[in-house]
């Protein structure tokens, strides 16, 4: 590093870098100066608009040819004595943007680049013109590299990593890169980290953890591109963490004293900042949270682009005689001055279109493979002294920067898609949907309720009005008939005094003579009589018109009892109408559970992958619901409480196929709870389901059957029943009839419980309930045969129980049945649980002597070493070490074998 500062210059020109055009003025050309310009000179990355590429490694991209600016040392103390009488053997003219490089007094050369920067240049105006066009493609989604060239003392480290803690205006290239990018990212979806290594001896070293002194090189087989997968990546927040860090990485950074530098760098020094942002696809519109024409909106698709810039400080070129170099400080001029050779040559080959560029002859070339004639945009300044005994070094870095120019990148932005994000909108957008059908639920059943209040209310009140009517009714036909008949009977008691007085009367006024006594007697009784049978005729009318009245009085009867009839047949249809809308309650209610139990199912599939169990419990969705729910009172209990066990079991009769089919549906999420297993068991439960497993062949129930079935199968006492009353039979017979993937793990998981009891190992046997589990293995399908190893481990647990305590003895039923083969073949099974089953299967086996024999015949002996070596579990390897040391014919074969575990 020159041991003077720089001054600040007073130009305040900003703005990007503009393309080189060639130049046709003679002006400021003398006769025997040679212009320097590069071909294809116009192609500026300036000049050129970003386009975007499809994809990481498109096809597409955006030609930028290497920028190079040249900026010129002051002269030092050391310069200002020695070469106090000569000029300067360099002329910049920077408006112009050349440079003329005297050979005498009266020769020169020109050189012409893209930025020509005096001893006065600010390091603000070296960022704005070198650098901040790279920073700003690197924020676009580009990589980019800028990186110092020159000789030893010449300023590289000064304008690329100063610091400035003292003096903020004298910070270089890479604090400032940082504050730009710091200030242009979100911290809430984008990211920044650091890596900052040295190339010393050929050897990649990390500046921010010395300890690691020999990264390797790993480069992409399919892309090329290049990485240091052992660097140190620090995740960067603020200005002055970045400082720290760099702070650290200057103190590990190797320098010594030579002649031409006090502190001169004898590595060079490379940061990488890899920036990841997170952006959306401009092909999507956003959608508009109002519109419910659809459930899932259209998102935009959440794209990430990383990007990575370099900042290279490379060592200074030197020649030993003019350095001083001896001993170590000698190796290490001749490593620095391979690696810059190697560098020019990959430069000269890029300029000059070759075929072969020799990349591989250097570390520092690799590193940099993508900065020349790769995929970065690259702007490389090169560093000059003005004392003219450097002459010959000055000449050499002006021309490799004029070769520089001459390559050409293709630049690309690396686009990914952000399946985290995406993920987490799916999320949300899935708890929305979610609240929203709990929402809906919510009024549903609000309204149903709503319905069934105004409906008995409506009943109960045309009950009430027809007994009102009907007893009023009665009452006034009732009075009526009294008080007709009442009088009917006083008119007669009136008439028959009124006759037996007159007659009487007569009788005692008449005594004169018999003759006339006679006569009169006969004249008076004629006219009684007549008078008698005109009352009685007035007599037989009024009972004519009383019955007339009797027989209007029955017919109103009558017609009250049609009214009582038609309203009788109204309340029946009321009753059969309520019946109806319970029954499509329990249905919909049945539906929500299922649907509420699906939308969870889905959430936890998003965020983790779910581990499975031991083998002491059936692994399906039903018992997923008690998992899911726990310490919340599940819509399955809610419907339990509200509706009664025995209006559901009584819906598993019903004539309308859909209404059985959720009918079993709710009692198997009902069954998955153990509070409420037993209840299901007194109520006829067990039997009913044993029923339509027996009595359908619908899938739909069968499966539902089955896990249900399964569910109760957990409890020892309704393990027997199950037995008892031939479930072990139906079961095996649905295995052997069913292809459908989840009934066949229902059945299984159901045989499985079952197989973990050791009351019921004989009736497995005699019932084909060991041979259709196995026999299920011919569906293939992961959790089918999760469950049939379930199975065979709790059967093989029992067995070796039994064997030990002396009940059973004799080989084992599985291998007696032919299960060996299919335990050994997958004891090594990809998937987790299906190989813990039958790992532990394998120890409880070889627990029985009896079946040594065939499991080493079998191949089981081998899995067993494997297991007791590799088994990711702690308690199943030390089982299959305790069992291999406790059995003599398995230590015999070991020995044989000389198998060391």
């Amino acid at each position: 590093m020159a041991s003077n500062a720089y001054r600040n210059g007073t130009s305040s020109h900003k703005g990007t870098i503009k393309p080189l055009a060639a130049s046709n003025s003679s002006n400021g050309k003398s006769s025997s100066s040679k212009s320097r310009l590069p071909p294809s000179s116009n192609h500026s990355p300036g000049s050129a608009p970003l386009r975007r590429s499809n994809s990481a490694g498109g096809s597409d991209g955006v030609p930028g040819r290497v920028r190079v600016a040249v900026r010129l040392r002051p002269r030092n103390a050391e310069e200002c004595v020695a070469d106090a009488d000569f000029a300067d053997c360099v002329e910049l003219q920077p408006e112009l943007k050349r440079l003329k490089l005297r050979k005498n007094n009266w020769d020169s050369e020109t050189y012409e680049f893209d930025e020509v920067l005096t001893e006065f240049a600010s390091q603000k105006r070296v960022y704005e013109v070198v650098a901040k066009p790279v920073v700003e493609s690197v924020l676009d989604g580009y990589n980019g590299t800028v990186m110092a060239y020159g000789q030893t003392g010449t300023g590289k480290t000064f304008t690329l990593g100063r610091l400035g803690e003292e003096d903020t205006s004298a910070r270089g290239i890479m604090v400032r890169s940082l504050e730009e990018i710091l200030a242009n990212v979100s911290p809430e979806t984008d990211s920044v980290s650091v890596s900052y290594l040295q190339l010393y001896m050929e050897t990649i070293q990390d500046l921010l953890d010395p300890a690691n002194d020999n990264i390797s090189i790993v480069e992409d087989p399919k892309t090329g591109d290049v990485s240091l997968p052992g660097a140190t990546h620090v995740e960067i927040r603020d200005e002055q963490n970045f400082l720290e860090l760099l702070t650290i990485g200057e103190a590990h950074r190797i320098a010594a004293n030579t002649k031409l530098n006090t502190e001169s760098s004898r590595s060079h020094a490379i940061l990488m900042v890899h920036v990841k942002r997170s952006v959306l696809s401009a092909e999507d519109a956003i959608p508009s949270e109002t519109d419910k024409s659809s459930h899932f909106a259209k998102l935009p698709k959440p794209l990430v682009r990383k990007s990575k810039l370099v900042l290279v400080d490379l060592a200074g070129s030197e020649r030993v005689h003019k350095s001083g170099s001896e001993g170590h400080m000698l190796e290490e001029a001749k490593s620095i001055n391979l690696s810059l050779s190697a560098l020019g040559k990959c430069i000269n080959a890029l300029a000059e279109n070759s075929a072969h560029v020799p990349v591989r002859d250097s570390k520092l070339t690799r590193l940099l493979k993508d900065s020349f004639g790769g995929t970065a945009r690259t702007s490389l300044i090169v560093t000059i002294g003005p004392s003219p005994r450097h002459r010959g070094e000055t000449s050499s870095t002006i021309l490799f920067g004029q070769r520089a120019m001459k390559v050409e990148n293709m630049l690309r932005i690396k686009e990914e898609f952000d399946y985290k994000s995406l993920s987490r909108r799916l999320e949300i957008q899935l708890d929305k949907l979610i609240a929203e059908n709990e929402r809906q639920q919510k009024v549903f059943d609000d309204e149903v309720e709503r319905i069934n209040l105004e409906a008995q209310n409506r009943i109960s009140e045309v009950e009430r009005n027809f007994a009102d009517a009907l007893e009023k009714e009665r009452l006034k036909c009732q009075m009526e008939y009294m008080e007709s008949v009442k009088k009917l009977e006083e008119k007669m008691i009136e008439t028959q005094r009124k006759n037996g007085c007159d007659g009487f009367m007569k009788d005692k006024s008449n005594g004169e003579g018999p003759g006339f006594s006679v006569v009169e007697d006969i004249a008076e009784v004629k006219k009684m009589l007549e008078k008698e049978i005109h009352m009685r005729k007035e007599a037989e009318e009024e009972v004519n018109k009383l019955k007339s009245q009797l027989r209007q009085c029955t017919d109103s009867g009558e017609g009250g009892d049609s009214e009582i009839l038609k309203l009788q047949q109204a309340l029946a249809d009321e009753v059969h109408k309520k019946k109806k809308l319970e029954e499509e309650t329990i249905v919909l209610r049945s539906q929500l559970l299922q649907l509420t139990f699906e939308a969870d199912q889905m959430r936890r599939c998003l965020g983790r992958s779910g581990s499975t169990n031991g083998y002491g419990g059936l692994e399906s969705p039903m018992s997923q619901v008690r998992d899911s729910l726990n310490g919340h009172k599940t819509p399955v209990a809610a419907l339990f409480e509200q509706v009664g066990l025995q209006k559901i079991l009584a819906l598993l009769d019903s004539e309308d196929v859909n209404v059985r089919i959720h009918a079993v549906k709710v009692v198997a999420n009902l069954a998955a709870e153990e509070a409420n297993q037993e209840r299901i068991v007194e109520a006829g439960g067990l039997t009913s389901l044993l029923m339509l497993l027996r009595n359908y062949e619908d899938e739909t129930i069968r499966r539902v059957v089955a896990g249900a079935i399964a569910n109760l199968a957990m409890n020892e006492a309704n393990q027997e029943l199950i037995m008892i009353q031939g479930g072990i039979s139906l079961l095996s017979m649905t295995a052997s009839d069913a292809e459908d993937p989840q009934t066949l793990r229902m059945v299984a998981g159901a045989i499985a419980n079952l197989c973990g009891n050791e009351k019921l190992q004989v009736k497995l046997r005699s019932e084909g309930g060991i041979k259709a589990l196995l026999g299920m293995v011919r569906c293939g399908h992961p959790d089918v045969l999760s469950q049939v190893a379930r199975g065979i481990a709790n059967f093989a647990k029992c067995e070796s129980r039994a064997s030990a305590n002396g009940i059973r003895s004799g080989r084992s039923v599985l291998i007696n049945d032919g299960a060996l083969p299919w335990i050994v073949q997958n004891a090594n099974n990809d998937s987790a649980p299906i190989r813990r089953h039958i790992e532990l299967a394998l120890c409880h086996l070889a627990q029985h002597e009896v079946n040594a024999k065939d499991m080493i015949t079998g191949g089981a002996l081998w899995e067993l070493v494997r297991i007791s070596r590799d088994c990711s579990r702690e308690d199943i390897r030390s089982l299959a070490q305790r069992t291999l040391n406790l059995s003599p014919v398995f230590r015999a074969e070991i020995r044989r074998l000389r198998i060391e575990l």
